[in-house]
């Protein structure tokens, strides 16, 4: 759901004119499908990353997206900054509430 719904979020929050933020929101979206299809679990396409892995990832890129706006420029955007902060801390949340255990039949 995260990988589909990052890259709308420009157009759904109206700050699609600002272009690091709508950049921003495409990569993450594009990332996190790119690495959830490469992860050892269920839903992997090519089961070649750990899920510990993929947790990691997720933890770093929610704690890169939460302070995107400060770092790449446009926290005065307010639109894009509490979007941002809203991903960031919603995939935080995501990652620290997951059990980081492989399935045991992938």
């Amino acid at each position: 759901m995260y990988a589909a719904l990052v890259p709308l979020m420009p157009e759904l929050a109206d700050f699609d004119k600002d272009e690091k933020a709508r950049v921003l929101c495409r990569l993450l979206g594009g990332g996190a499908l790119a690495y959830t299809a490469l992860t050892k679990a269920e839903w992997g396409l090519i089961k070649l990353l750990p899920f510990k892995a993929h947790l990691a990832i997720d933890l770093t890129v929610s704690i890169f997206a939460a302070a995107s706006p400060w770092l790449l420029g446009f926290s005065k955007n307010k639109q894009a900054r509490n979007t941002l902060l809203a991903v960031g801390l919603a995939g935080l949340s995501a990652s620290l509430l997951t059990e980081n255990k492989e399935a045991d039949s992938v």
